[in-house]
């Protein structure tokens, strides 16, 4: 199964996650969002297989520092708009395991999927 993990590199969240990767053996490519960028049909993919406000990272910095106009009316091409704009916007990590996605990082999701 190939594995791509998609985040930013010194993020503590990613940081747990990659090390949980490691410690159990599992081989992933890493995509860094602050060097590698995101490209529109992979995040309007991501979109349609986990909804847009699953994918939106509202508990971070970069959100809360968003214009009053910006989080207002938010819908899909809006939100989809800043993500690609400002990819600190996406929630991380997001974890490709072949076709199948999981949004964040809790060790007993990452146990099941990767067994």
């Amino acid at each position: 199964m190939a594995v791509t993990i998609y985040g930013i590199k010194n993020c503590d969240t990613m940081k747990k996650a990659r090390a949980w990767l490691d410690a159990n053996g599992v081989p992933y490519a890493f995509h860094d969002y602050k060097s590698d960028g995101i490209d529109r049909p992979r995040l309007e993919a991501w979109a349609r297989d986990v909804g847009w406000e699953t994918l939106l990272n509202r508990a971070g910095t970069t959100f809360r520092k968003l214009s009053d106009a910006d989080k207002a009316s938010l819908d899909e091409p809006k939100a989809l708009a800043l993500m690609l704009e400002q990819p600190s916007l996406i929630k991380r990590p997001v974890l490709d395991l072949g076709g199948r996605l999981l949004i964040g990082f809790k060790p007993q999701l990452y146990e099941g999927a990767v067994r």
